[in-house]
């Protein structure tokens, strides 16, 4: 209609140039776009006179340069808003059509002018300057412009940011300017490189630029993308993009490259860039189908991976297979298809959002070697390098599969030890040793988290060995060892150090290594952690370094000794020499040595002695005379020997040498339980006894006199008191003929400590010498009260120094802090002068160190008076003043004491909190209040909480406390329960919390001591007062996280490792298994004993207390999910109540039974249902009178018994059980036949086979006992049992009645028999499918040893015929019976085939848009939206699109084709609505210029796909015309389009699945477009 009012005005008016410039003043949208129409008109026209083209021109080059050339400078985003777009876009079209009238001249005027506006810096009129070349560019002569052009499109493409001049070069110029040969060749340089203007863009824009050109770039003469290496890089760049438009525009160009290889059936061949080296990219005529299929299965697994959905994606996966087949030749060691191309399907798995498809892929790619022999290939190894190990570095990824038992190795773990072998054995031997190289640098590179690490470790540990890591190895392995040191799971990371230890024994080549560089490498490993003696790892490391002494490197120290003293001994006997040597000058020196030094010559002393042994026994000889170790202990031994007498030694030297001698003391034997058994260690052990003597009196004489003198000195402080102990300890062990020594040791070092403490200042500033005294003083008397303690077979108690110490500490100032000292008289020291920070560490060490003194004296001197009852003996009035005053001081030194510091003052409020409960109850909840602050601030600090809290534990839960608090039932006792939630709480967020609290609980209540000296004499009644704690420990375990389980599943399998793993032995086992909880109070109730009336008691209250505690979760929650908390918690009180059951008395379960009936009325889960009937079979079993009360719960409503009936019908399946202590049997089978036959008619089918499973149970007892009652019953009920055994001769009905009856509940389970630990914790929650995180094996109740079982304790193990069965429950057998494994299939029916859009039609020659006559009857529709879904194939969509756009009056809906209107599927989904909307027709290769028509026309084009920089539907604003492009159902909007987008509008999600159906979601957009237009109107209104 346009069209003709254009026709109809230029014939009316006879002079056009008069008519445009009528029309440009002034110029508003509408004259804009009538503006564009006439100029349209007159370029299609035919070509005029010679003055009137002239004057026609002249009309055209006005309008262009004055009027269309401003408005584009303007901008669309000026005022204005729609009104402005529409103009702008008006002048766009009427520029282009004035360069048609004007030709090259115009074109060249604009081209100048635009290049000029972008050199002066673009700006806002960037875009209006590619517009005026989008217009020129296809009338551009000049060669020298057209370079210019080119030259700007690119500099605009490679501009950073989001901008839309490179979106427009993209979509408008680079393809205007395509259309020159010469254009295109200079545009194809700057895209890759090489042609002179600049780098190439990134990967991002060059995808998009050449994806604008894609029509241009396959199949020209001058110009074929195919044959250029840098281009299939960019290709491949963009497959693995993470974003989706870039991975989108990568698949459109390889489709097009391979459909036009395909179509022209040429010979190409792309370069290779090495000689060896395989093509990119290469089509042959003869090859052609296998090349298509190759290639159409690759873009299909590329396109499906989209999807991100494993169900959709799995499928495909084994036409992965497909392509290693199609792309390695028959001849070995070739490549048809460069590998490169694989790598990016696994590299866009790996880095795929959901994780299951990255752990598929790696598992795949993992599994090729296994299965494939591939070529080598330098692409794979740095892949392996690259991508694999950055996707390995996952945690979740080593999860265990569901089939797999808690404590199996996860399939990646495994997998992975299999790749790296077969990979490394593959690899050529001089590529070998580079390849593990880098592999070892990459896990050195990043911070790893434990769980891949760990796994990454084992792989390398588990390589054949080979010799082909040197020095540079060894080095990369020690930067992965401090890799391993971050985490704080220190069972992994020990694990992980015995791998990597493994590791270099198992792939070093000893002849490029030094025993130095090996020594280095092994001071990496924590022996507290991993490399420890006696373990099968130490061993091995010692069998190691003797099978090659003779091979390592040489190192320049060993090159003098003699060729019969092997490697490891010369090694060690010039490390000891070059040790001990020190300057002689040096005499003092403020700082000690680090102790690094001093760890490695201990280590590798006690390496080469293991070494010596081990090499003797292997000769056979049985008197090993130790001549090595005694050469390598000797020159320490000499320096030893000296202290005591030598004065003069310099400090240096006997620093090292009490290092040395210090790290050998604490060397401890793990594989002999006596010492005595251990020969290097007692020959050590032997050595260091001769200088004992020597030793304490230089140690003392620097404690007592004035050497230590700096802040420096504090250091050695520490290095001769930790000494003590330990020659006190190696004085026992092999010798009491010096404890005479040792005693006046201790005498004269308590005595000149107490002199030195006594001492009083006059200055009024202290001076450094006499401070650092004092504190060295105090700490010298902690180190005697800690030996007093722990060694009490020496008797140093008998020492009067004893006494003076008690009177001194007990008449001491309590937090008594020295004042910071001067240092004018310390200027000249070489040490530097301490901040008042670092003095506040050495107060802060003063006062911990007098609460140690302190602690010593009141447990050992005011321990409780005798007893008398349960109550103590009143304490005088000056006691009870005196210990408050403690107290007091207690609480202050808690809020100045740093955290790491307050465990002695924890251990002294343990003994003066039951003293003071009484008289001071307010001080002592101060006490706990202050205590528990301090514990809960820590609950994130990892070094220090642990012990914190045990001091914590022992102090709030000691036995006197409990037991006084009890007894007052005051605030005391109400605070302690306020307590134990507390630390409950906690342990839901810290694991391994309740595990101390509970272990130190149980033990002190059930192993209690009956010390006369005790305030309390049956400490047992704790228990019963703090029942709470028993109760929640039975019923402890939260709902773990994934991560979580995941450390928890690793834990185990490291753990089932045994001895093999070194970590296993040596690290302290922390039982912070939540498992442990529950272990230790199932083990407690073991132990209790049904006779002894305060365990009746308790247990008769724990019962009570379980059963309300059911109660109260069923009215919480009437239906609860399979393995949810609340599934969880009634599990674990079920079988506590299982444990306690053979306990109960007679009376006690008659009061109860009636609960536990009413407990089976609930919906419960099938754990809990089994639970319930075991408890209610021998319940009856042992007390057959209570069957009465059973046959009562048969009496209530169906309404009632609906969900519990199959309950109560399971428990008479087990009747023979029920009656076998029952004298009367037929009475109660004749009760039960009645109950159960009047179930069997039920109309619900389960209800029916439980009823039938107990009428064959009760019906064969009645046989076997000869019942003449049921005689006449006897045909009805033996032909309804032999009905239901041919139940419809098949089907579900036959299937389930089968399986109910071989289930394990009614076919294996025997309720007497199997009543077992096992079979409670294990066996049945197992075969009832509770999670397995729920399944407490055997194992654990071994490994708990705080509290051991008797060995007469029976009920313990499962019988073998139920430990073999499988999970079996009868009513889930139907789900997934059928299933077939997909990942066999092979067809290509088992994937979502895309479509590609450019296949479906062939352009047509002339594109008529009009509409149909019949929309012409229908009158002009109110709405401007035109909806196109040329891209849609489906009718059924088509159809729904149909009917909506008519109900929301659109005034179009574009098709690709009218036949559609004629489906039936079509015409049922759109109602006649096909009647009363216009439809047009528009093939999917007429869309550009579709889209550009009405682009002209001023709508703008909107498409519906998620895009970096999408709108949200929610946020945008739809202008009055709009053209709405739908995507292809499974392809969505191809690549080539997107460009000529103006947006994308993407529909907020929140669920999972990736889209909508292309009908609902233009549905939704359509309605908020109305929506919006409809309240404009009613604004205007």
């Amino acid at each position: 209609m346009e069209v003709v009012l254009a026709d109809a005005l230029l014939a009316r008016c006879g002079d056009p140039c008069a008519l445009l410039r009528a029309v440009c003043a002034p110029l508003s949208a509408e004259r804009a776009e009538a503006l564009r129409l006439l100029l349209q008109r007159l370029a299609a026209g035919g070509p005029p006179g010679a003055g009137e083209a002239e004057a026609l021109r002249r009309a055209a080059w006005e309008v262009a340069l004055e009027r269309c050339r401003p408005l584009l400078r303007g901008g669309e985003a000026a005022a204005g808003g729609a009104e402005r777009l529409r103009l702008a876009r008006a002048a766009r079209g009427a520029l282009r059509h004035c360069v048609q009238l004007c030709g090259a001249p115009l074109a060249a005027r604009l081209a100048r002018d635009a290049l000029a506006e972008l050199a002066a810096g673009g700006g806002p009129g960037a875009e209006a300057a590619v517009e005026a070349l989008v217009a020129a560019a296809p009338r551009l002569e000049e060669p020298a412009l057209v370079e210019q052009c080119v030259v700007a499109a690119l500099a605009l493409l490679r501009e950073e940011g989001e901008g839309e001049p490179a979106a427009l070069v993209a979509a408008r110029l680079l393809p205007a300017l395509g259309g020159n040969g010469a254009a295109l060749r200079r545009v194809w340089e700057g895209l890759v490189g090489g042609g002179g203007c600049g780098a190439p863009p990134r990967a991002a824009r060059a995808l998009l630029a050449l994806s604008a050109l894609g029509e241009a770039l396959f199949g020209a003469a001058a110009l074929d993308a195919r044959l250029c290496p840098r281009f299939w890089r960019v290709v491949q760049e963009g497959l693995t993009e993470r974003d989706a438009l870039c991975r989108k525009r990568g698949r459109y160009l390889l489709q097009r490259a391979v459909d036009a290889a395909a179509s022209q059936r040429a010979e190409l061949r792309c370069p290779p860039r090495g000689g060896d080296e395989s093509s990119l990219f290469w089509w042959s005529v003869e090859k052609n189908e296998k090349l298509l299929q190759f290639w159409e299965t690759y873009i299909l697994i590329m396109e499906t991976l989209e999807g991100n959905q494993i169900h959709v994606i799995k499928p495909v996966l084994p036409k992965l297979n497909s392509l290693y087949e199609h792309a390695i030749s028959g001849k070995k060691g070739c490549w048809l298809f460069h590998p490169s191309w694989h790598m990016c399907i696994y590299k866009r798995m790996f880095e795929s959002e959901n994780k299951t498809l990255t752990k598929e892929g790696i598992l795949h790619f993992l599994e090729l070697y296994e299965t494939k022999h591939l070529p080598n290939s330098l692409e794979f190894l740095e892949f392996v390098i690259g991508p694999l190990m950055d996707a390995l570095s996952e945690s979740s990824l080593y999860s265990r599969t569901p089939g797999q038992l808690m404590g199996a190795c996860p399939p990646l773990g495994l997998r992975l030890q299999k790749f790296l072998t077969t990979y490394l054995m593959l690899l050529p031997d001089e590529e070998k040793g580079s390849f593990l190289l880098k592999f070892i640098q990459k896990m050195a590179s990043r911070h790893w988290c434990a769980v891949p690490i760990l796994f990454l470790s084992m792989a390398l540990a588990y390589i054949p060995a080979c010799k082909i890591l040197g020095t540079d190895g060894l080095h990369a392995l020690r930067d992965v060892l401090q890799c391993t040191m971050i985490t704080h799971q220190i069972l992994l990371r020990g694990a992980a150090q015995c791998y990597l230890l493994q590791t270099a024994m198992h792939l070093t080549d000893v002849e490029k290594v030094s025993l130095p560089d090996v020594a280095s490498f092994l001071m990496s490993l924590r022996p507290e952690e991993s490399l420890r003696r006696d373990t099968m790892l130490w061993m091995e490391l010692c069998s190691w370094l003797q099978v090659n002494d003779r091979f390592f490197r040489k190192s320049v120290k060993c090159d003098f000794e003699c060729k019969e003293m092997s490697s490891l001994c010369l090694y060690v006997r010039s490390l000891v020499g070059e040790y001990l040597k020190t300057p002689v000058s040096e005499r003092e020196n403020c700082f000690m040595p680090d102790w690094f030094e001093a760890k490695l010559v201990a280590t590798m002393i006690l390496l080469a002695a293991d070494v010596e042994e081990m090499r003797n026994k292997y000769s056979g000889k049985s008197n090993i005379e130790w001549i090595e170790l005694k050469a390598f202990l000797n020159p320490l031994l000499d320096v030893l020997m000296k202290l005591g007498s030598n004065a003069y030694i310099p400090t240096l030297k006997t620093d090292k040498s009490l290092q040395l001698l210090l790290k050998l003391l604490q060397t401890r034997s793990l594989k002999c339980s006596n010492p005595q058994d251990d020969g290097v260690l007692i020959f050590i052990w032997k050595s260091l006894m001769t200088p004992v003597e020597s030793i304490l009196e230089f140690v003392l004489r620097r404690l007592t006199t004035n050497e230590l003198s700096t802040v420096g000195d504090l250091d050695r402080c520490d290095l001769y008191l930790a000494l003590i102990p330990e020659v006190v300890n190696l004085c026992l062990q092999v010798s009491w003929k010096k404890v005479p020594s040792i005693k006046n040791f201790i005498f004269s070092l308590t005595n000149a400590s107490i002199r030195n403490l006594q001492k009083t200042n006059c200055e009024e500033e202290p001076k450094l010498k006499e401070q650092i005294k004092k504190v060295a003083s105090m700490a010298s008397l902690t180190v005697v009260c800690e030996v007093m303690n722990q060694k009490p077979e020496v008797h140093l108690e008998s020492l009067p120094s004893v006494d003076a110490l008690k009177k001194f500490i007990s008449f001491s100032q309590y937090n008594q802090v020295l004042k910071k000292p001067s240092y004018v008289e310390e200027k000249s020291s070489l040490c530097e002068e301490p901040t008042s920070q670092g003095w506040g560490k050495i107060v802060a060490r003063y006062v911990h160190d007098q609460w140690i003194c302190l602690r010593f004296i009141l447990t050992k001197f005011h321990t409780a008076e005798p007893v008398l009852e349960d109550k103590l003996l009143e304490l005088s009035s000056s006691t009870v003043e005196r210990l408050t005053k403690i107290l007091q001081a207690a609480l202050e030194a808690l809020t100045i004491l740093p955290s790491d510091h307050v465990l002695p003052v924890f251990d002294s409020m343990k003994v003066l909190v039951p003293k003071l409960l009484d008289s001071a109850e307010f001080l002592c909840i101060e006490a706990f209040d202050l205590a528990w602050k301090i514990i809960s601030s820590l609950s994130n600090t990892q070094l220090i909480f642990w012990s914190n809290l045990k001091a914590f534990v022992q102090f709030i839960f000691a036995t006197e406390v409990l037991a006084v608090a009890a007894s007052a039932k005051g605030q005391a006792y109400a605070k302690i329960k306020e307590i134990i939630f507390k630390l409950i709480d906690m342990s839901t967020t810290r694991t391994g919390v309740f595990n101390i609290v509970i272990s130190h609980c149980c033990r002190s209540w059930i192993f209690s001591t009956f010390d006369d000296r005790s305030a309390f004499k049956n400490t047992f009644l704790n228990a019963g007062n703090y029942c709470e704690l028993i109760t929640e420990a039975c019923v402890f375990g939260t709902v773990f996280r994934r991560d979580q389980r995941l450390i928890q599943d690793v834990h185990a399998f490291i753990e089932n490792l045994g001895e093999k793993c070194a970590a296993n032995v040596v690290t302290e086992s922390t039982n912070r298994d939540d498992h442990y909880v529950r272990v230790c109070a199932i083990k407690f109730l073991c132990l209790l004993d049904g006779s002894n009336i305060l365990h009746k008691m308790f247990m008769e209250d724990i019962v009570i207390k379980l059963l309300d505690k059911d109660e109260l979760v069923s009215r919480s929650r009437t239906r609860y999910y399979a393995n949810s908390l609340q599934h969880r918690i009634k599990n674990r009180i079920w079988q506590t109540l299982l444990v306690l059951l053979p306990k109960l008395d007679q009376n006690f379960l008659c009061e109860t039974l009636n609960k536990v009936f009413q407990a089976g009325f609930v919906n419960n889960q099938a754990s809990v249902k089994y639970f319930i009937e075991w408890i209610i079979i021998l319940s009856l079993h042992k007390y057959p009178y209570f069957l009465n009360k059973f046959w009562d719960c048969f009496c209530y409503d169906e309404e009632k018994l609906k969900t519990s009936i199959c309950t109560f019908l399971s428990v008479l399946s087990h009747f023979d059980i029920i009656i076998q202590n029952t004298s009367e049997k037929k009475p109660a089978l004749k009760k039960a036949l009645i109950v159960v036959l009047q179930w069997c008619f039920n109309h619900n089918f389960s209800v029916r086979l439980y009823a039938l499973i107990a009428l064959k149970k009760i019906w064969g007892m009645c046989k076997m006992l000869h019942v003449e009652e049921f005689e006449a019953l006897t045909p009805v009920i033996e032909s309804s049992l032999q009905q239901v055994e041919n139940m419809h001769g098949a089907g579900n009905a036959r299937r389930n009645w089968q399986r109910i009856q071989d289930h394990f509940f009614f076919a294996t389970f025997h309720p007497l028999r199997d009543y077992s630990l096992e079979t409670i914790f294990y066996t049945l929650p197992r075969l009832s499918e509770l999670a397995e995180d729920e399944w407490i094996s055997l194992c654990k109740f071994d490994r708990f040893t705080d509290i051991p079982l008797p060995a007469t304790f029976q009920w313990y193990h499962s019988r073998t015929e139920l430990l073999d069965l499988k999970p079996s429950d009868w009513s889930q057998q139907d789900m997934g019976s059928n299933l077939v494994e997909t990942d066999s299939q092979t067809e290509w029916t088992d994937v979502q085939k895309k479509i590609i859009p450019w296949k479906n039609s062939t352009p047509s020659s002339d594109l008529e848009l009009v509409f149909q006559d019949r929309a012409a009857k229908l009158g002009k529709s109110n709405s401007r939206l035109i909806v196109v879904a040329s891209l849609i194939d489906k009718p059924t969509n088509l159809g729904g699109l149909c009917r909506t756009s008519e109900i929301f009056g659109a005034s179009a809906l574009v098709v690709s084709s009218l036949h559609y209107v004629q489906d039936k599927q079509f015409q049922h989904l759109s109602v006649s609505a096909e009647q009363w909307l216009p439809l047009i027709e528009v093939k999917p290769s007429q869309l550009v210029d579709y889209l550009q028509q009405k682009k002209t026309e001023g709508y703008t084009i909107i498409g519906v796909e998620q895009t970096a920089k999408s709108f949200d539907l929610t946020e945008y604003c739809f202008p009055e015309k709009s053209l709405l492009l739908l995507g292809n159902e499974h392809e969505g909007i191809p690549a080539n389009l997107i460009h000529h987008l103006d947006v994308c509008v993407e529909i907020p999600q929140q669920g999972i699945i990736r889209s909508l159906n292309v009908h609902v979601s233009g549905a939704l957009l359509i309605w908020e477009y109305t929506r919006q237009q409809v309240i404009k109107q009613k604004q205007q209104k």
